[in-house]
């Protein structure tokens, strides 16, 4: 599955245009920032894709599966789902309201505290994330079917290197 000299890319071609035109700029990041964009794209479509089927969107996968992996009663207050969610406070609102009007969440009272109210999976919420997630970690696979399992764990540890690097940059502004 490995290729030993892969054929050049948009980003080769895009570097070379500008070691013509701009012979002064060390476009070398690009090597890396530009096809992790590209990745992320097609890693959007793809994931798109597979979630379709379900009449999902990434959201409403996030929320579903943020409840389904809290186990068994599968209950969140909202701001403990906002705590692992990658959404906003009124984007959250509008997601479980759809997640409500479809039947795959319901709204219960909070055990010991009347005055909030917890998000649930329904029995119906649970059989449809337990096939979506499903299907979304066997599309992951597939996306990774070119790397060799080592490249793979080197690749993630890389990756998590780079992520935490630009946090703490972020962080530091």
């Amino acid at each position: 599955m490995k290729t030993k000299n892969p054929a050049p890319d948009l980003i080769d071609h895009l570097r070379r245009e500008w070691r013509t035109e701009r012979p002064d700029l060390d476009t070398a990041a690009m090597d890396v920032v530009g096809r992790i964009i590209l990745i992320s794209e097609a890693l959007h479509r793809s994931v798109g894709s597979t979630l379709e089927e379900f009449g999902l969107g990434y959201t409403d996968l996030d929320v579903l599966a943020t409840l389904r992996r809290s186990g068994e009663p599968y209950r969140l207050r909202p701001a403990d789902l906002l705590r692992t969610v990658l959404i906003q406070s009124g984007s959250l609102t509008a997601c479980l309201d759809r997640l409500e009007k479809r039947e795959w969440i319901q709204r219960v009272e909070t055990p010991g505290d009347r005055r909030s109210r917890s998000v649930q999976l329904t029995a119906g919420g649970l059989e449809l994330i337990d096939r979506a997630i499903e299907a979304r970690f066997q599309d992951a696979s597939r996306n990774l079917e070119a790397l060799p399992r080592s490249d793979r764990r080197e690749l993630g540890a890389l990756l998590r290197r780079m992520l935490q690097g630009l946090q703490e940059s972020e962080g530091a502004e």
